[in-house]
């Protein structure tokens, strides 16, 4: 399976460089700028599912480091993975 990734140019302020657009995944689009919360060892600490979606968070990082060492990639796989 191919993945493909683009970035749509919505609007670019000729000042400053900043940009505005669209993100294309595989996995859904992604407007920007965005918030980016940190799921460090399996959780967003400080924040509530409820918090993420209220906020309208559109992506979580994942340190993928941290999560093989703990649950680990077997408990990963098993919950159907990251994108679960």
């Amino acid at each position: 399976m191919k993945e493909n990734f683009s970035f749509e140019l919505i609007k670019e302020c000729p000042k400053t460089g900043a940009r505005a657009g669209i993100f294309h995944t595989p996995h859904g689009d992604i407007e920007t700028p965005i918030f980016m919360p940190v799921g460090t060892q399996a959780t967003v600490k400080g924040l509530r599912p409820e918090d993420l979606n209220e906020i309208g968070a559109q992506i979580i990082l994942s340190n993928t480091y941290h999560l093989f060492l703990r649950p680990g990639h077997e408990i990963i796989k098993q919950a159907g993975g990251l994108h679960k």
